[in-house]
């Protein structure tokens, strides 16, 4: 019994090392209204498969949540409210060195329905 708690504890410590680190801060531009360009910031913590942190935005900082690293591949929602209307962005991204590739779709609002991708990149 001692044997496999040691087997599968270095079984989830090799699989802690393939996800990928996205820990930190990050920066992105996203076309806005009027195709106006904004900069936005993410702020990222891994935790083995879990992700945690915060996105900026016109209002300030929004927490993300339901936050998955699975791989390279990650994965969170922004939940938002802009005059009493409630939007969901959910996010999906392939990290790749120090950049992410993400899609985002919307649920609620303008342009709910359609991917908007951009590539965001590690702060200096």
């Amino acid at each position: 019994m001692k044997n496999l708690r040691i087997i599968l504890i270095g079984c989830l410590a090799v699989v802690s090392l393939w996800a990928a680190d996205v820990s930190g801060k990050w920066s992105y531009e996203m076309a806005g209204r009027n195709g106006n360009t904004m900069t936005s910031n993410l702020t990222l913590k891994a935790d083995g498969d879990k992700l945690t942190g915060s996105v900026s935005g016109r209002n300030g900082d929004t927490d993300i949540s339901d936050g998955k690293i699975d791989g390279d591949n990650i994965s969170f929602t922004v939940l938002r409210e802009f005059n009493g209307n409630k939007i969901t962005q959910n996010y999906k991204g392939k990290v790749d060195g120090d950049a992410i590739h993400f899609a985002m779709t919307m649920e609620g609002g303008r342009g709910a329905g359609k991917p908007r991708e951009f590539d965001a990149h590690r702060a200096k």
